[in-house]
């Protein structure tokens, strides 16, 4: 799995899907069944949250492929209002510019990607954070990034650090739903767990439809459910890096979700220095370890998101410790001094580990 997708022609049944191959399909102007074919399997694409969605599906009703995509690019259309960063006019974007000290009614999608975000904060010791946008601006991502390419000095790092932490971060019920406090120049950024939510309500609004055996993925976080039209699971490749020549591991996944973390995507250089976007909330910096790629597999996206984003944090030794603990089936590919390529899986872990060792 990869963090962008582009869009390929089809494969026969016997080949895994790569999520760098997909071509959209045609139109289907009936709602007549039809008997299982694997070869009749129908593609759809579009873009959402700075990259492309992909979907492959069975659709045996013959359900008109317009319908299917505006319902999915509806769900994700709403996501993106409730959650961007990038949005000036979302509803995250409200919070982050609001004044200290002010109660803000929470619409549903993000009270809850808000609450599972603050779980994982608590249960990571804070591997896992959702307030760190003045960080991320710092190291020169996201919307608010300075236009120099040069890493935050002390002072500049200190005074982001100042503005950053999920014990900052205050939730509530009430009557008509939950509303979240902002303190005072708290920043939030829900690029670890928002576009798994993202694929978790795609596959919400095609079970809707009566849909149940596709497999749907925005930039490279997937859930598959139900199966191919031959029985057989869906079938998705992951690659811990672009220069990886090892072949890559197949996972079959049927009614599961995953997501990988990884050090090749959405990375800055400077004065002979690259870093990835994926920061220590401990250290304020990016993460500094060996390794190259976390893959999750778990029964939802946004979950498997947020988990892969804070065991990269964390690092292999702890997190294979927090992977364990918790009963997370996950891959960490840690890349060595000679450029090879070294995975670990954690206990729950059903897939075998492939060619890299």
């Amino acid at each position: 799995m990869s963090a962008s997708s582009s869009i390929g022609r089809d494969r026969p049944a016997s080949t895994p899907l790569s999520f760098a191959r997909w071509q959209a399909g045609g139109y289907a102007p009936m709602r007549m069944p039809r008997a299982a074919d694997p070869a009749r399997l129908q593609s759809l694409a579009g873009q959402t949250m700075g990259t492309h969605w992909s979907l492959r599906l069975d659709n045996p009703r013959m359900l008109p492929l317009g319908e299917v995509r505006a319902a999915v690019q509806a769900v994700l259309d709403e996501v993106v209002a409730q959650m961007s960063h990038w949005a000036r006019d979302s509803a995250l974007c409200r919070f982050n510019d609001a004044p200290p000290d002010s109660w803000h009614a929470l619409p549903d999608g993000l009270a809850q990607v808000l609450g599972r975000a603050l779980h994982w904060a608590q249960a990571s010791d804070g591997a896992f954070d959702p307030t760190l946008g003045a960080l991320v601006a710092a190291w020169g991502f996201g919307p608010d990034a300075s236009a120099s390419p040069a890493s935050p000095d002390a002072p500049r790092l200190a005074m982001a650090r100042a503005r950053c932490g999920w014990h900052r971060l205050d939730l509530r019920d009430e009557a008509h739903g939950r509303s979240a406090r902002q303190p005072g120049d708290l920043r939030l950024d829900l690029s670890g767990i928002a576009k798994g939510h993202a694929v978790d309500r795609g596959a919400e609004a095609l079970t809707a439809l009566g849909l149940h055996d596709f497999l749907f993925e925005i930039g490279g976080e997937l859930i598959a459910r139900g199966q191919r039209p031959d029985g057989q699971p869906w079938r998705v490749q992951v690659a811990a890096a672009d220069t990886d020549a090892q072949a890559p591991l197949v996972l079959p996944l049927r009614d599961e979700a995953a997501a990988t973390s990884g050090d090749h995507w959405h990375v800055r250089e400077h004065a002979g220095r690259r870093w990835s976007h994926t920061l220590d909330p401990h250290t304020g910096e990016p993460v500094g370890h060996a390794l190259a790629a976390v893959t999750v597999v778990h029964a939802s996206c946004m979950d498997a998101d947020a988990l892969a984003t804070l065991l990269t944090v964390m690092g292999i030794e702890e997190g294979l410790a927090f992977a364990d603990a918790h009963e997370v089936a996950a891959l960490f590919t840690e890349r060595r001094p000679d450029g090879t390529l070294h995975r670990q899986a954690s206990g729950c872990w059903r897939f075998g580990i492939g060619a890299a060792s």
